[in-house]
Order: structure tokens, then C-alpha cells, then sequence
């Protein structure tokens, strides 16, 4: 019988067996801002854990590595997620001393190129799959569901990321909602604004070549650059128009972080409605002619929709890019999970950079899974209603 390999699964066997067997699993500290000290699988948990777990890792590195059935690589994927969630809780309990609230336990490289290996597998495996768009936004719910059980169960508490959680537990939803907030107001803004103005464009050949040249000027300044420089117009604004302080515009604060924000968006939103606009068939726009539409009732009747996948996938990419350029708001005082990614890089407390880092990941895997989802199904949606 010949043995056939999996060419990714190469790459994930190769990642578990070095993070397994020679990666920390787990670091101690005595407080949250000394340096740690590495712990593997064994050392991190007691040694019938420590066993059950390589074992788990070493049977899901062999199914990796071979060409098997898909439903037992999903299976496989699964419970070494399951595991090593449970495991890396566990773990900061073992380590923890007894009555010690200073201590620090914290996963290491090793948990954390595990978790990147097992959530390839699983992403391959769904690849494969060839979900629908409603199943991927399932899985994701799914997900969702179960992380959440995990984070309320308290499974976890042990580690210093829920211990600088508990210590934020206000402030953290706090920021959380201001983090939303600029990135989904920015991006609605940009949508009012960028929409008509790439009709606009489509419309007008001449307007085009400058406005998205300017927007283009504007994309390439650096973040904090940007942020820097609308510090002082607002500023301005805030002292010298009456009531403008008063209604939040300031120099610093959440004002300029939204003003980025929202020009950042406009390139994206205004671009992609050009081009979906300019690739509308020629025989649409001519049957509808035919018909006696008027301009406007082609725009909204024929072209608008035909053209919506290609605008969506422009919003899509905006909503992912704000989520994570939100973060750097905090430095001009505008709030966000960016609060706590410096404070932790000022304290050179690790944790509580992951505990502002790790949210704002989620949040943009899940918008982009949502979103892509949607832009399938209305793509799907405009072929059947054009065939």
C-alpha cells in the first residue's frame, strides 16, 4: 500500500512536532512584568494530562501528515483545539502557587503554534468542504458559542490574560464599545460619503482620475502621521467655532481618530463602486435603454445592483482595515483596545497587550467571514436573477 502525504499537512506536522517537543507550552512569572520561565507540555501540567495531551498532538501530527478522510481531519482539528483550550486553563492552576495572587501564568510559543497549526487544519478542512456561505456563518457561530461557554466557565481565570481582564472588567467594555463604534461609525460615514461620489466619478471620466489620485495621496500616509496632522485643525475648529467643543470636536480625542478613520475608507468604497459600476454589461444598460428607463431608474434598477458585489467587497475590506487602525486611536486619546495594547507596551506587561490585541483580531476574522459570506451569496443571487 503506498503511503501518500497531505503537502500542507507536511507543514503542520513539522509546526506541532517542533512546538510540542521543544517550544514552552507555558511560562511562569512571579509578577506580571518580570521575565518568564518556560515550561513544556510535561512541566506545564501533571504528568497524566501532560501524556493524554502529547498524545493527542502526535496522533493529529500523523493525520495531518497523511492523505486521510476529511471528516477525521476535521474531528482531529477539533478535539486538539478542545485540548489544548482546556489544557493551557489547567496548566495555570498547576503552576499557580498555592494563595500566590502575584504569580503569572501565561501560554508560551509553543500553545500558541499549536493553536495556529490545528486552526490551519481546520480551515483546510473547510476549504475542502466547500461550505455554503450560511454553513461558514454557522461554523463561526458555533465558534463563537463555544469560546464564550469557555470564557464563562472560568476555566481559565488561572491565566494572567484573565487576570489583567479582571483587573479592566470595566474599562474593557468600555473601550470595546468605543473600539466599535469608530470603526463601524467611520466606515458608515464613508459609505454615505463615498458612494455618490463614485457614482459621480463613473459618471464623469475627468472627476475621476483626480479625486481617486487624491484619495490615493491620502492612503499612503502612515496612521499616526495622519492622526498627528488633524490634531491641530480640530483644535482650531474646537476654539473657534461655537459649539463645536461642546458636540466633541477637539484636537485629540475620538474626533481625529474618526476623521482617519473615515478617510481611509473613502478610497476603498469610492473605488470599488467605479469599478463595479464600469463593469455593468454594456447589454444591461442597453436593454434598459430600450425599455425607456430613465438615467436614474438605470442606476438604481440595473446598474446599482448588478454592481453591489463588487461595492460590498470595498466595505468589506474598509470594516477589516478600520477594526485593526482603530487600535492606534488610542494614542491621541480616542479609546479603543489600543488603550491596553500601549499601556501593556508601556508597563511591559505582555498580557495586557494581549488583552487590547487578541479581541481586535476576532473581530476582524469575524467581520471578514461575515462579510465575505455575504458578498458570495448576493454575487450568487445576481448571476441566477442575470442568467
Amino acid at each position: 500500500m503506498t503511503i501518500r502525504f497531505d503537502k500542507l499537512g507536511v507543514v503542520i506536522a513539522v509546526i506541532v512536532a517542533y512546538a510540542a517537543l521543544f517550544a514552552p507550552f507555558a511560562t511562569f512569572r512571579a509578577n506580571r512584568i518580570v521575565p518568564g520561565q518556560a515550561r513544556s507540555i510535561l512541566d506545564a501540567l501533571p504528568t497524566p494530562l501532560g501524556a493524554l495531551l502529547l498524545a493527542i498532538l502526535i496522533a493529529g501530527a500523523i493525520i495531518a501528515l497523511l492523505k486521510t478522510p476529511l471528516v477525521l481531519r476535521l474531528a482531529t482539528s477539533i478535539v486538539a483545539l478542545v485540548a489544548l483550550t482546556l489544557l493551557i486553563g489547567i496548566a495555570g492552576g498547576f503552576l499557580t502557587p498555592a494563595g500566590n495572587a502575584l504569580a503569572r501564568i501565561a501560554p508560551a510559543s509553543g500553545f500558541w503554534l499549536l493553536i495556529f497549526a490545528f486552526t490551519l487544519l481546520l480551515a483546510d478542512v473547510l476549504t475542502r468542504l466547500n461550505l455554503s456561505p450560511l454553513a461558514r456563518v454557522g461554523v463561526l457561530v458555533v465558534a463563537a458559542l463555544a469560546i464564550a461557554g469557555v470564557l464563562v466557565s472560568g476555566s481559565l481565570d488561572s491565566l494572567s490574560i484573565f487576570k489583567e481582564y479582571a483587573s479592566h472588567a470595566d474599562s474593557f467594555w468600555a473601550e470595546a464599545s468605543k473600539h466599535v463604534t469608530l470603526a463601524l461609525g467611520s466606515l458608515a460615514a464613508a459609505v454615505i460619503v463615498g458612494l455618490p461620489l463614485g457614482i459621480l466619478c463613473h459618471r464623469i471620466e475627468r472627476l475621476q482620475a483626480g479625486v481617486l489620485n487624491v484619495l490615493n495621496i491620502i492612503q499612503t500616509i502612515p496612521s499616526i502621521a495622519l492622526f498627528g496632522l488633524l490634531i491641530a485643525p480640530l483644535g482650531w475648529v474646537a476654539m473657534h467655532i461655537p459649539g463645536a467643543a461642546a458636540i466633541g470636536i477637539r484636537g485629540i480625542g475620538t474626533a481625529p481618530a474618526f476623521v482617519a478613520l473615515f478617510l481611509y475608507s473613502l478610497l476603498p468604497v469610492v473605488a470599488n463602486t467605479v469599478v463595479g459600476l464600469a463593469g455593468v454589461p454594456r447589454a444591461a444598460n442597453d436593454a434598459a435603454r430600450g425599455m425607456g428607463m430613465t438615467d436614474r431608474q438605470r442606476l438604481f434598477g440595473v446598474e446599482f445592483p448588478l454592481a453591489f458585489p463588487v461595492i460590498l467587497t470595498g466595505i468589506r475590506i474598509v470594516l477589516v482595515q478600520n477594526i485593526g487602525l482603530a487600535t492606534i486611536a488610542a494614542l491621541i486619546g480616542g479609546g479603543g483596545f489600543g488603550v491596553f495594547v500601549f499601556q501593556g507596551v508601556g508597563q511591559t506587561a505582555m498580557d495586557l497587550v494581549l488583552l487590547g490585541a487578541l479581541p481586535t483580531v476576532a473581530l476582524a476574522f469575524a467581520a471578514a467571514i461575515i462579510l465575505d459570506a455575504v458578498i458570495e451569496m448576493t454575487a450568487t443571487k445576481r448571476r441566477v436573477e442575470t442568467a
